[in-house]
């Protein structure tokens, strides 16, 4: 029972997010543009402001939160301390993020000054309970069938968060956002309450699962018997002497070096498919589906990935993480090769492959959670600490794999230009966002490189390009990973000792933890 609290309270934070975060993502640029009016130099320089913060806000929150962990003359106990620390995190900031939200779709007098204003706001709130929530997962299970459950719930929730987007088309007008502005307002409320009722909630559950465990946590204060990390020595650590050692420590973590070179690659082929899905559509499917069936795919394709993130827990229950990660690559690359020989005629097997390539490739991001939080069990493990440094490590993988957000977009529009010879966005404005479509220095930016490349070879139709990309993409990206994961150690007898090694320290209390 309390387990079941604790479940539906971990998978409530993610619907309290998902529900304003959907929209967010959706509207905020449409608002600023067509609306609001912000001017071209406003949002390339807002842009440019929020490029920096978003791939350094991670990792710093990250940092403040736990670099306590990493000085050997801090007092900082574990256990249910570190995870009632994080529930108060969000607490205080989950109504914060809704505020933060309501900013967006008010007008100020400066737009320009609101939508970099907003933008940093609302993302370094929307870090600090995303960073945290994921944290939690490392820190209040370490079992895989705990994790998956924990991971189960957020996929249901998750899904659910994703009906305040359907629900959004009935009232979004870009020249009336009063019955928008309504909408909005009663779902931030709504939000706000379930961040703070859920956080209540998950303290009582892990308060009562974790009876005891305060005690051996001041016991183990008040005899000063802390496990000091294992290359800390006895000397104070100054925040500039962790950091240094954190950043050592971090360098000759193989599987983290591993493991974050797989998953720049994800990052870039999951914001590659949501950047080109409607222009995949368009182009590869054109009249040969109704304009219903297209937005049907385009709408599936936001719940499904959660939906079919059920069955691949399941999987992982039973197989364990690393081979439905690696099965996963095997089919990214299997379904690229059976659609090079089918074909880009076979508009059947196009739509399927078009909404599989997103949904499996989803699919595996959502899992890879799992994976950050063996490697946080590994680094707590082989470097003796105290405490799990979890926000810690989850910052830093975001810290490395976040420019492949920033390629993807890039990336797929050098392509674009480089095998038509002309810019997707000036000519074929209804394939993709209309804001992107509509902005003269988007168009005249990218028509200017279209001519640049236009004698350099061979030019193909947009149609042709587009079948090219769409299954090179999955292909290299998937041959790649196969070879890092391949290199990736921390799974079978290797990561059941690493949960071995865990659990006895977490259930002794020992001042004493043998690194594997």
């Amino acid at each position: 029972m309390v387990m079941s609290r604790l479940h539906l309270a971990y998978g409530l934070m993610s619907f309290c997010q998902a529900v304003l975060h959907n929209l967010f993502l959706v509207y905020h640029v449409d608002v600023f543009v067509s609306v609001f009016k912000i001017s071209q130099s406003a949002f390339w320089l807002g842009e440019a402001i929020f490029l920096i913060w978003n791939s350094l806000n991670d990792s710093l929150f990250g940092w403040f939160s736990d670099s306590s962990f990493l000085k050997s003359d801090s007092s900082s106990s574990s256990g249910l301390g570190t995870v009632s620390r994080r529930i108060s995190a969000i607490e205080r900031c989950g109504p914060l993020f809704a505020a933060s939200f309501l900013l967006v779709w008010y007008a100020w007098p400066w737009p320009g000054l609101q939508f970099v204003f907003c933008l940093c706001l609302y993302d370094g709130f929307l870090t600090v309970i995303d960073l945290h929530h994921s944290a939690l997962l490392a820190d209040m299970a370490v079992t895989l069938p705990d994790r998956t459950r924990l991971e189960f719930a957020c996929s249901v929730f998750n899904a659910a968060g994703t009906m305040s987007l359907f629900a959004s088309y009935f009232v979004w007008d870009r020249g009336d956002l009063s019955s928008f502005r309504v909408v909005c307002t009663i779902l931030a409320i709504a939000s706000a309450a379930g961040f703070v009722l859920s956080a209540k909630v998950m303290k009582t559950a892990s308060a009562q699962m974790s009876i005891g465990s305060s005690k051996k946590d001041d016991d183990v204060i008040s005899s000063g018997r802390h496990v000091q990390d294992s290359h800390a020595g006895r000397d104070s650590h100054s925040s500039w002497t962790a950091l240094k050692l954190f950043s050592k420590q971090i360098y000759h973590h193989k599987n983290f070096k591993w493991f974050t070179s797989m998953n720049l690659l994800q990052v870039f082929h999951c914001h590659f498919n949501s950047n080109f899905f409607p222009l995949f559509l368009e182009h590869m499917l054109g009249d040969s589906v109704s304009a219903w069936t297209s937005a049907s795919l385009l709408s599936v394709s936001f719940v499904l990935p959660h939906i079919n993130n059920l069955f691949f827990l399941s999987l992982c229950r039973t197989y364990g993480v690393y081979a439905v990660v690696r099965g996963l690559f095997a089919l990214k690359i299997l379904m690229a090769v059976g659609m090079i020989l089918a074909g880009s005629q076979n508009f059947f097997l196009l739509c399927v492959f078009i909404m599989s390539n997103r949904v499996f490739t989803e699919g595996t991001c959502k899992l890879l959670n799992l994976v950050i939080s063996d490697l946080v069990d590994e680094d707590y493990v082989i470097h003796a600490r105290r405490t799990p440094i979890s926000a810690l490590m989850f910052g830093t993988t975001a810290l490395l794999t976040k420019p492949g957000q920033s390629l993807a977009p890039l990336m797929g529009i050098w392509l674009l230009t480089r095998l038509t010879g002309h810019s997707p966005f000036a000519d074929q404005k209804a394939a993709v966002d209309p804001v992107l479509a509509d902005n003269p220095l988007v168009v005249d930016g990218m028509s200017a490189v279209a001519q640049g490349w236009s004698h350099l070879g061979p030019l193909l139709d947009m149609q042709t390009a587009c079948f090219y990309i769409l299954v090179a993409i999955p292909l290299l990206c998937g041959l790649l990973q196969l070879v890092l994961w391949s290199q990736f150690t921390l799974h079978g007898a290797r990561l059941a000792s690493i949960k071995r090694h865990r659990m006895m320290a977490d259930s002794s209390g020992s001042a004493t933890r043998e690194p594997v």
